[in-house]
């Protein structure tokens, strides 16, 4: 006899290729409407899946987990960050949780490098500009900038992508700087000219550019207070491609319209897809959509991972990317 195809539900449209190559392995039931799920319609997916393949979008929490079926033992999610998953739930519940690490570490890298780039150099507020037809001619003192070249970026979370980000931007002449959990071996420090700074608040003092790429956990969450922001320079340029809890975006916003800080590059918000209207009307600021992993090549990554996750898993094996409690 055959063995039965798990039944997986995935929450949202995912690329073409990796739902084809899901229904073939698996027994599939697909989003293709690509609706966010509400929190029923995720009770009712928990109570009779094998397996939950959710997104960023979906807030697997304890209310969510009660209702999990004795068939449910794997939550494969289509992303890295697990912020939405109650992990602790799913150790209790002997539920394993896989995610999709390395995949999306040039993709986000580039996005912040745009960034990076964007907000100085004023590119948001210049193309709004043309296309308003408010562009009459070049002159010399119009839309100055601030050159990134000699710049100090200090990089908060040096990972993966913190690295990536390095890579680029010393590329680009910048002088590099973080802080960390723990401090990197020195070859990759000398790799990256970069120094370690031990202490949070002194970088932030010391910076001309600011990128933040640690992981939302209770612990990070508003890392950046009212407090540490104040502690940056008013010339000084925050980015955030990570995660918006990251970041106190009140107290933000209130010091980008006050003038002391000179721009944000944000890719993410705090309550997204909700975004702080005041924010919407400053020039000095580069709003993104969650744009940091949006391309088709790392989605199709991002999947194939799931489908290896899943896969293993159905085959009576321990899944390579799981997530274990306390990891993030």
């Amino acid at each position: 006899m055959p063995q039965k195809k798990p039944l997986v539900v995935v929450t949202r449209k995912l690329p073409d290729p990796i739902e084809t190559r899901m229904m073939e392995l698996f027994d599939a039931r697909l989003n293709l409407d690509d609706h966010a799920m509400t929190k029923a319609e995720l009770m009712a997916a928990v109570a009779e899946a094998d397996v939950l393949v959710p997104t960023i979008t979906d807030r697997v929490d304890g209310e969510i987990l009660a209702q999990a079926g004795p068939n449910l033992g794997l939550i494969a999610n289509f992303g890295t960050g697990v912020d939405h998953i109650d992990l602790a739930e799913t150790k209790r519940r002997g539920i394993a949780v896989t995610n999709t690490p390395n995949v999306l570490t040039e993709d986000t890298a580039d996005m912040t490098m745009a960034l990076i780039l964007a907000v100085p150099r004023r590119l948001a507020e210049g193309e709004r500009l043309m296309r308003g037809g408010e562009w009459h001619g070049w002159s010399p003192t119009f839309m100055l900038g601030h050159r990134i070249w000699g710049k100090r970026l200090g990089i908060i979370g040096m990972g993966r992508i913190g690295q990536a980000v390095a890579r680029r931007a010393k590329a680009f002449g910048m002088s590099i700087h973080y802080n960390n959990r723990k401090r990197l071996h020195p070859d990759i420090e000398t790799e990256l000219e970069a120094t370690y700074w031990e202490s949070l608040d002194q970088m932030l003092a010391r910076m001309d550019v600011v990128t933040i790429h640690c992981p939302h956990t209770p612990a990070t969450f508003h890392l950046l207070s009212a407090r540490r922001i104040r502690l940056m320079r008013p010339h000084a340029y925050l980015i955030n491609t990570s995660r918006g809890e990251i970041v106190d975006e009140n107290a933000l916003t209130r010091m980008l319209i006050k003038g002391e800080l000179a721009g944000a590059g944000l890719d993410v918000f705090e309550h997204e897809p909700a975004v702080n209207p005041k924010l919407l009307e400053l020039d000095n600021v580069v709003l993104l959509p969650h744009l940091g992993s949006a391309t088709l090549e790392g989605r199709i990554d991002m999947g194939e991972k799931v489908i290896i996750n899943i896969k293993t898993y159905a085959d009576g094996h321990n899944p390579p990317d799981r997530v274990l409690a306390g990891m993030f």
